[in-house]
C-alpha cells in the first residue's frame, strides 16, 4: 500500500493506514473503473479430457520452496493496530495451504515501536512458505536501502517487495512528489541484498519497458499488478481532505495498464524472468487466463481481505474455493498440470462475433 510524505507523524501513518483498510474493505469505494482485461479471453472448451480431475497437480515452485498452488497472498496491510490479527490469520492459511504470502508496507513497523505483528512470529506461523517482506520505492532514495534490507530480517523473509506507487504518491496529500533516483536506489539494493527483489506496481501495472530497466538494474521477480482491481486512486479521492483533491485523485480512477495487457507485453519483453499476475484477479478461471497468458503466480489482496479479517479458516476455504476452479479450468482445457495449462489453446474476442487465437 501507499506511503506517506517524508517526516509525517507516526499517528498519521497509522491512521491513513486504516482509512485505507475501511476503505478497501468496502470494495465500492475502491474498485477501478478500468477491466482487467481478462474478460476479453476464453479458453476453448475440451469435452474430451482423458484426465481424473483429482489427480490434477497445481504444484509449483516460488523462491525455491514447493508451493501447491500457484497463488500469493498479495501485499494489503501496513500499519494499523488491526493489521496484527489480519497478519496472523494470512500467515497461518498461507502454511495450510502451501502457498506464498507477501506482507504490507514495513515502514511504519521500521520506523516506530510498534511491529502490528511483522515479527518473526510469522515465519513461525509459516515456515514452510515463500514470505516476502514489504517496502515502498520512495523510500529507497535517501537511506532507505539499509532500511529495505532491514524489512527483511524483521520477519525472515524469502525475498523483499519494492512497491511502485507514483500515481497513489501524486493524489494522495503529502504524498512523495520526487522520484528522482529511485531506479538507482534499486539497483543499490539488488548488489546489496542477499535475498531476491521483487518489483511490483500497486494497480497501474508495469509497461515492458519499465520491467525490462528493473530487470537489467538487478529485480529478479516481476508483478505486473495491473489495473482492474483496487484503484488507489480511487482510494485517496475518498479519503481526500478538500474537494479539490477530491476532484485529481478522482480523475484518475481508471488510470492503468490493464492486467492482461500488461502480462502479455512483460511475458513477450521478458520470456524467462518469474512473474506475479496480480490486480483484480477475481477467480480460479480469472487465474487460468493468466497463467495461460505467461503468469508463473497469481496474487490476490482485496478480494481476500474480509476473509483475512474474519479467520484463518475464511482464507483457508477462499483459496480452496480458488483452487478447486483453477482445477476444473484446467480439466477443461485437458491440462494435466500448470505446464499444460500454460499450452491450452486461449482465443480472444476483440469485438462482439470476432475471435482471434491469443
Amino acid at each position: 500500500m501507499g506511503l506517506a510524505s517524508k517526516g509525517a507523524a507516526p499517528d498519521c501513518h497509522v491512521s491513513r493506514k486504516n482509512d485505507h483498510l475501511d476503505i478497501v474493505l468496502d470494495q465500492r469505494r475502491a474498485l477501478a473503473r478500468t477491466r482487467t482485461g481478462l474478460d476479453g479471453y476464453r479458453f476453448e472448451h475440451c469435452a474430451l479430457p482423458e484426465l481424473d480431475l483429482d489427480a490434477i497437480s497445481l504444484e509449483t515452485r516460488f523462491l525455491g520452496r514447493d508451493l501447491k498452488a500457484p497463488f500469493l497472498i498479495s501485499s494489503m496491510t501496513g500499519g494499523a493496530l488491526r493489521a496484527k490479527g489480519i497478519n496472523r490469520h494470512l500467515a497461518e492459511a498461507a502454511q495450510a495451504l502451501r502457498i506464498a504470502i507477501a506482507v504490507g508496507s514495513q515502514r511504519v513497523a521500521l520506523e516506530t515501536a510498534a511491529d502490528h505483528g511483522l515479527t518473526r512470529d510469522l515465519r513461525k506461523r509459516a515456515p514452510d512458505v515463500p514470505i516476502l517482506a514489504n517496502l515502498g520505492a520512495a523510500q529507497l532514495r535517501s537511506g532507505g536501502v539499509q532500511l529495505a534490507l532491514r524489512a527483511v530480517q524483521m520477519i525472515d523473509a524469502d525475498a523483499l517487495i519494492i512497491h511502485l506507487n507514483p500515481l497513489q504518491e501524486a493524489v494522495q496529500a503529502g504524498g512523495d512528489r520526487d522520484w528522482r533516483g529511485v531506479l538507482v536506489a534499486l539497483e543499490t539494493l539488488a548488489r546489496q541484498s542477499r535475498t531476491p527483489i521483487v518489483v511490483k506496481e500497486v494497480g497501474a501495472g508495469l509497461s515492458a519497458e519499465v520491467a525490462r530497466q528493473l530487470v537489467e538494474a538487478g529485480v529478479a521477480v516481476i508483478d505486473v499488478a495491473g489495473a482492474g482491481g483496487t484503484s488507489w486512486a480511487a482510494v485517496e479521492s475518498e479519503r481526500a481532505p478538500t474537494l479539490r483533491d477530491r476532484a485529481v485523485a478522482s480523475a484518475f480512477a481508471n488510470w492503468g495498464i490493464p492486467t492482461a495487457e500488461a502480462l502479455v507485453a512483460v511475458r513477450q519483453c521478458l520470456p524467462t524472468v518469474p512473474l506475479i499476475a496480480s490486480g483484480g484477479v477475481r477467480d480460479g478461471i480469472d487465474a487460468a487466463k493468466a497463467i495461460a497468458l505467461g503468469a508463473d503466480l497469481i496474487g490476490q489482496a482485496a478480494s481476500v481481505l474480509n476473509s483475512a479479517v474474519e479467520s484463518t479458516e475464511s482464507v483457508i476455504e477462499h483459496f480452496e474455493v480458488m483452487a478447486q476452479q483453477l482445477r476444473i479450468a484446467c480439466f477443461c482445457t485437458g491440462s494435466g498440470d500448470l505446464a499444460a495449462l500454460r499450452q491450452a489453446r486461449l482465443v480472444r474476442q476483440r469485438e462482439p462475433g470476432s475471435i482471434e487465437a491469443a
